[in-house]
């Protein structure tokens, strides 16, 4: 069985991890993550490909800094907009 995967999904959540770790004294809970995915998928190309259930596909542009930058910029502009109107108190 094959799967539609939108790699840039998944890179999202592996910067966002580490630059989550930068920002103290900003609400963490479920509503405002998703918050700032959301907002920052919005402003990034979609990287699709297509895998078999189950197994790892080629992260090809992991490597590019460019492309790392671009995450964590739009990402960056996400916490700022989402921290200004949180959801929650913060967690």
């Amino acid at each position: 069985m094959y799967k539609l995967k939108n790699y840039m999904e998944e890179m999202v959540d592996v910067i966002l991890e580490k630059v989550l770790q930068k920002y103290e004294g900003i609400c963490k809970c479920e509503k405002c993550i998703l918050d700032i995915k959301a907002i920052a998928l919005n402003n990034l190309s979609p990287k699709y490909c297509v895998t078999q259930k189950g197994k790892v596909f080629v992260k090809l542009n992991e490597m590019d800094s460019q492309f790392n930058a671009d995450i964590m910029n739009q990402l960056v502009k996400a916490i700022e907009i989402v921290s200004k109107n949180p959801h929650s108190g913060v967690e």
